[in-house]
């Protein structure tokens, strides 16, 4: 029961303290152990050593439960029984005592599928239990159970299993089997099982026949149709970057792989999730593979094109059909990702002619002359977002003592930092001394003095405009209003 401890732990104390239910529920997503929890039960109410939560596994009724021939425990499928008849058939025997056990289990599995008259049915039983029977219901839907059927159960919620869980469940089974595997490629095995152990299992089997008896990243993503990480991660770089030719061709790539485009961008949300997490809560990276590559592209794509790229790819896994092809329609959704970043694509308005005026900004003044300095630097990814963020609290000769904001603490990583220490040791000529902490900053950064720049920019540009002959005429002439978030310098 990998992942279910708050269950078992529960369902141990009730079997130790003998303070047992009659009907219990056990609620989740497909795979991920409600039947087996509910054979479990049985043997621990059925063992021959007594009602015990460590069943001993070598009695006749415990052999007998995991053969599935134990003739007191029995299941129901109630997707194949869900007429009323059917059900009042199953509760007859209910009044016999067990022919060898110590209770009679019945385990009603998809409950949620049973009609309203099954339901009532087994609702009569449930008010008046005989004290040798116990109900154990399975559903992934509870919701569909009736609130009288609800109130009579015991619940208990078993989770989905986080990838994390299903990577280690699995590399423990492939010690055990003498099995080699690539990290990566039990990492894909997690995420297509979904959070289901059982479907986690089956795939781990079909990867070991279809790899021969090894597991290798590429034969698994093969098998699975599944897509290689490594175009989502360069898709996301040629967005940081602005780089449309390099998003044709990786698209073009992936065309001449077969590779689903559906897929591709559903992955490639849930990539830009981990960016925006990221951004947040950079812990959030610990247990990823490629940490060190997606923490650089959360520091070089800033936190509301992440979100407009989200957005964009849902909306673009939902228009898919109706591209004129898949390869095109993917294609566009890439080049509005561009277009429609705040830095880049088309401008909405251009400033109407005439002379701007000189742009006024009250940002503070940069310390010691850091962001001079950081522009000097031969920097990329990550590195260079550190030194843009960073403010410069201290220098004494080659001692750097720098601070960025909490909510980019992340950049702080010492793969960062020491990138930014070489670039420094190669400016300066010399050894360097840095030390890079979060706290409070004073919007002194080159990036916090380039922001102010650019609103005091556009504030100019607002002004220009509003204040133009021809758009005076046309605000009054259909009782207009300039958006001035829409308005965007030539060039800019």
């Amino acid at each position: 029961m990998v992942g279910q401890e708050h269950v078992v732990r529960a369902l141990k104390h009730a079997l130790e303290a003998k303070r047992l239910h009659h009907a219990y529920l056990f609620t989740g997503t497909r795979g991920v152990g409600k039947t087996t929890l509910a054979r479990i039960l049985a043997k621990c109410l059925n063992c021959e050593t007594g009602v015990t939560a460590q069943p001993c596994g070598k009695c006749s009724a415990c052999v007998e439960i995991d053969a599935g021939r134990f003739v007191d425990l029995l299941e129901v499928d109630a997707a194949t029984n869900t007429r009323v008849d059917e059900m009042r058939q199953l509760l007859e025997t209910a009044q016999y005592a067990p022919t060898k056990g110590r209770y009679k289990v019945y385990v009603i599995d998809e409950v949620h599928q049973l009609s309203g008259h099954a339901f009532n049915a087994m609702l009569k039983t449930l008010e008046e239990p005989p004290e040798h029977m116990k109900f154990v219901l399975a559903t992934t839907d509870p919701q569909k159970i009736p609130v009288t059927v609800l109130s009579r159960c015991l619940q208990f919620n078993l989770k989905q299993m986080p990838p994390g869980a299903i990577v280690t469940h699995l590399e423990q089974i492939l010690r055990e089997e003498k099995i080699p595997a690539e990290p990566e490629a039990l990492a894909l095995l997690a995420r297509a099982a979904a959070g289901s152990m059982r479907d986690a299992l089956s795939l781990l089997d079909q990867a070991i026949a279809h790899g021969a008896g090894r597991i290798a990243a590429r034969g698994v993503a093969d098998m699975l149709g599944a897509i290689d990480r490594t175009y989502l991660l360069e898709i996301l770089s040629a967005i940081a970057n602005g780089d449309a030719a390099a998003l044709l061709k990786i698209a073009d790539d992936m065309q001449t792989r077969s590779l689903s485009f559906d897929a591709a961008l559903g992955d490639l949300a849930a990539l830009l999730l981990k960016l925006a997490l990221a951004q947040t809560l950079p812990d959030s990276l610990a247990d990823e593979p490629d940490r060190t590559r997606l923490g650089e592209l959360a520091a070089a794509i800033d936190a509301e094109s992440i979100q407009l790229c989200y957005q964009i790819a849902l909306q673009g896994r939902e228009d898919l059909p109706l591209a004129p092809d898949e390869h095109g329609g993917f294609m566009m959704t890439l080049l509005r990702m561009l277009a429609f970043r705040p830095e880049g694509g088309a401008q909405v308005i251009s400033a109407p002619a005439g002379k701007r005026p000189a742009a006024k900004t009250d940002a503070p003044k940069a310390a010691a002359g850091w962001p001079e300095l950081v522009q000097q630097l031969s920097l990329a990814g990550a590195a260079r977002e550190l030194a843009r963020n960073a403010e410069l609290q201290r220098r004494e000769a080659n001692t750097f003592e720098l601070v960025v904001p909490k909510a980019k603490a992340y950049l702080a990583e010492r793969t960062y930092t020491d990138k930014l220490r070489s670039a420094l040791e190669q400016h300066v000529g010399g050894a360097v001394t840095l030390k890079v902490t979060a706290g409070e900053t004073a919007g002194t950064s080159a990036a916090a003095l380039e922001a102010g720049e650019k609103e005091a920019r556009r504030a100019a540009a607002a002004q220009s405009v509003q204040a133009d002959g021809f758009v005076k005429d046309l605000v009054n002439l259909f009782d207009a209003k300039v958006v001035d978030s829409t308005i965007k310098q030539e060039g800019k």
